[in-house]
Order: structure tokens, then C-alpha cells, then sequence
């Protein structure tokens, strides 16, 4: 791997190997010393043009422990605020011997730019862009699972068979777009719940199950695990459903439908979490809830991934 741009395109190979990968590093961080010498004297630089808060620290704590240089970079107070376009944001990290650039951009498309654009030798790591694809989340939601699901015997294992119920704004959603091409990959069966209104544009095209009875999908699917995400209101410049009301009511997890789940079904979230909305405080506080362990995950995945790019291991494929 050169780049880490999307899971659409992500091999099955190389998406086992991150998560093998994080299985050890995960085991580095119990540990009373955490860091590792094996990124030192690489560069790694947080470009993030959106806020963030979750996958920017987990970023900068993923390389400070392979001992890796971070710059931290904020289109906020930069440049950017007073036009410098990517390419010359670009060109700039070249000149100051960037070794890897984990970009977060509002447009879709803009890491498999910059990748492919020519104007820096960097690997380059997508945290997210536009509605577009966030490949690590994927992988760190698939690593939690592996490891709630199958325990110590995780380790090479993917997911074959498991059912996965994604609620929500899947419209505006990243997360749900790479969590279903990474499942789909890794042998899951993927089910899409939400209002016809907040179902991604061609949904029914591609390898999942689309509905719009969340209490339907519960009852069919039997999934062993429910992803809830959040509405993106910022992403909205239309009523999308009538009310919050109606939305708590007709998609929320709330406390009947977490009743109603399987016993074994695990409940996760990317955050950041609307409580009373999407999820009841009982589903996020419950002992089916991977929430905590989501984020502590994200440091094991994104270290994996940054030392699968930056080490100087390639596999065959760009």
C-alpha cells in the first residue's frame, strides 16, 4: 500500500493485514511504555480542513507512539482561510519533508487528488472527505468487532456471515459508505436502515440490503451488531423527516428496541453521539455499547495503518 484513500477499493489481503497489524499493536499499548521507535525520524502532518476531534487525536496519538515527527495543521487560522489552494498547501508540505499526510477535506475526492496529483511524495491517509469515504473508521469498527465477536481468536479471522444493521443518515454518511464496502469485503451481510429520504442516492446498485422499518430490520436481519449515526445536520439544506420526534420514534435505539435486539447484538456509534435522538443514554451506556472501545481501537488501527504505509513495507499494489 502507498496511500490509504477508501475501503471500495481496499484488497481483502491488505484489509486483513491493517487489522492484524493493529492486534499488535493494540498489544504494544498494555504496555507501561507505549511508544515504539519505528516510525522516529518520519514526518507525519494532520491536515485537517473540517473539525474534528475523535480521529485528529486518535492521528496525532497513532504517530507520536511510532515516535513519528506531527505537525498539526488547521484550515482554520492557516493560509487556507486566506485562499492558498490545496496544491500549494500541497507543495509547502513537500518542501518541509512530509513522509505521510492524513488529510481531512469537505470536498470528496480530495485525498485521491492529492495522491495522485504530483505534487507530494507523501503517503497519504483520508480521514474523511465529504460524504465520500473514511476508510480508518471503517477498519477500526471492523477491528472492534473481530475482537467483541471472536474474542482471543480474532487474530486473522473476517467477518463472514455476520450481520451488520447501519441506522440512520446514511445520505450524508462516510462511515456508513466505507463500513459497507470493508464488510461487504471482509464476508459480512450489510443491512441499510433510514427514510427513503436519508438512503444514499443508488444504494439499491450496490451489495446491501435496503430498508426503511428499523424494527423490521431487527426481527429479519437478527444482526449481530447495530451501528447508529447520527443526524448531519450541518450536511442538510432541506427537512430531510418531520420532526426529532418523529425520527427518535421511528429510528432511534431507544430503550424498547434495545430490548428487542438479540442477546448477542453489539451496539456501536462513531460519535459523536446525538443521545435522545439516535441513541438512548441505556444503548450508549449499555454493556452491549463498543463506544469507549471504538476510540481506544482507533489508536491500534491508525498506528497500524500509518506504519503499513510509512515503514517503508509496500505491498504490490498502489
Amino acid at each position: 500500500m502507498r496511500h490509504l484513500l477508501d475501503t471500495r477499493t481496499l484488497a481483502k489481503d491488505d484489509a486483513m493485514l491493517i487489522l492484524d497489524t493493529a492486534e499488535d499493536m493494540a498489544a504494544t499499548q498494555q504496555r507501561e511504555v507505549k511508544k515504539l521507535p519505528t516510525l522516529r525520524g518520519k514526518t507525519v502532518v494532520n491536515l485537517f480542513y473540517e473539525d474534528s476531534t475523535r480521529t485528529r487525536i486518535s492521528f496525532e496519538a497513532a504517530a507520536k507512539r511510532l515516535s513519528a515527527d506531527v505537525i498539526n495543521f488547521s484550515a482554520k487560522g492557516s493560509s487556507v482561510s486566506k485562499g492558498e489552494s490545496l496544491k500549494d498547501t500541497a507543495q509547502t508540505l513537500q518542501a518541509i519533508g512530509a513522509d505521510g499526510v492524513v488529510i481531512r477535506h469537505p470536498a470528496s475526492g480530495a485525498p485521491e487528488r492529492l495522491a495522485r496529483s504530483g505534487w507530494i511524495d507523501a503517503g497519504v491517509l483520508n480521514a474523511g472527505d465529504g460524504t465520500h469515504e473514511h476508510p480508518t473508521q471503517a477498519l477500526l469498527d471492523a477491528f472492534t468487532m473481530r475482537r467483541r465477536l471472536f474474542g482471543d481468536a480474532s487474530r486473522g479471522r473476517d467477518l463472514d456471515g455476520i450481520s451488520v444493521v447501519i441506522v440512520g443518515d446514511l445520505a450524508h454518511s462516510r462511515v456508513a459508505r466505507s463500513n459497507l464496502w470493508l464488510l461487504t469485503a471482509l464476508g459480512a451481510n450489510v443491512t441499510f436502515v433510514a427514510p427513503e429520504t436519508l438512503q444514499p442516492y443508488g444504494a439499491r446498485e450496490w451489495p446491501v440490503t435496503v430498508r426503511h422499518d428499523f424494527d423490521e430490520a431487527i426481527e429479519k436481519d437478527q444482526p449481530d451488531v447495530v451501528m447508529m449515526l447520527r443526524i448531519q445536520s450541518e450536511r442538510m439544506h432541506a427537512a430531510y423527516f418531520p420532526n426529532e420526534r418523529e425520527y427518535a420514534r421511528n429510528w432511534g435505539l431507544g430503550d424498547a428496541r434495545l430490548d428487542a435486539l438479540p442477546e448477542r447484538t453489539l451496539v456501536m456509534h462513531p460519535g459523536p453521539m446525538n443521545r435522545g435522538l439516535e441513541i438512548s443514554s441505556a444503548a450508549a451506556d449499555s454493556h452491549r455499547s463498543t463506544v469507549l472501545e471504538q476510540v481506544a481501537n482507533g489508536v491500534s488501527v491508525r498506528m497500524a495503518a500509518l506504519y503499513l504505509l510509512l515503514s517503508g513495507e509496500r505491498s504490490s499494489n498502489d
